[in-house]
């Protein structure tokens, strides 16, 4: 085996210890297994900077406990789900201010393995489980690779809930990708996004493309 070959092969079983995605500078990461307040607090605080100095006294506190209410619900949210980080558009893009329609989270499951001496399930077998296994109706499901490793992407339409404040329906993206080095092991990032208003409508259709081509720009690091 050639030398370029046999460091191709290393690189590919050689376990991941995280990952890097390439994103606009509109848009934050907030860790969420440690310095998720540190991250909160210099958000909050570099969104505060960009009122504008003459703004009426009596509308900027309203402003800004609205604004942390609603930032730190998301962040809540998202620990709840013990995911490792959250994404969020958090600086201005025209006339929107702290758009807090669409979010990147990224998490990880570990599939139980039923006898630990017998051999491991291929990921493309597992693949296949989460093909055929799909909890959305009318999802669109997929297959290949990125950076490598297996992948499953899945994309479908969500019903509102009113419940958890979400008045209208979300377009959902999910890429749930075999973890190089071990197989029992995925990374899932699943953006969301309510487009402009309706999820099936054009801003939804540009958005879905634009984290496809986020996720063009992942890249594992060993």
């Amino acid at each position: 085996m050639a030398a370029e070959q046999r460091a191709s092969v290393a690189r590919e079983t050689m376990a991941a210890t995280g990952y890097r995605l390439l994103l606009p500078s509109q848009w934050a990461q907030i860790p969420l297994r440690q310095g998720t307040e540190e991250a909160v607090e210099r958000i909050l605080h570099e969104a505060y900077a960009r009122i504008p100095a003459d703004a009426p006294p009596d509308k900027i506190g309203p402003y800004k406990r609205e604004l942390a209410r609603r930032f730190r619900k998301a962040v809540a949210g998202a620990q709840e789900r013990n995911a490792l980080d959250l994404y969020l558009p958090v600086k201005p893009v025209g006339d929107e201010e702290f758009n807090l329609g669409a979010s990147i989270l990224v998490t990880e499951t570990v599939l139980p393995v039923r006898d630990p001496e017998g051999p491991r399930t291929p990921p493309s077998e597992i693949a296949v489980q989460l093909l055929t296994d799909n909890g959305a109706e009318g999802g669109d499901l997929s297959s290949g690779e990125v950076d490598g490793a297996l992948a499953v992407r899945r994309e479908h339409v969500a019903a509102a809930a009113p419940d958890r404040e979400a008045t209208a329906g979300s377009r959902r993206v999910e890429y749930m990708v075999s973890v190089p080095g071990d197989p029992n092991r995925w990374f899932i990032a699943a953006f969301s996004t309510v487009g402009g208003g309706d999820p099936r409508d054009e801003l939804a259709d540009a958005l879905v493309e634009w984290f496809d081509a986020v996720m063009a720009t992942f890249r594992w690091r060993h």
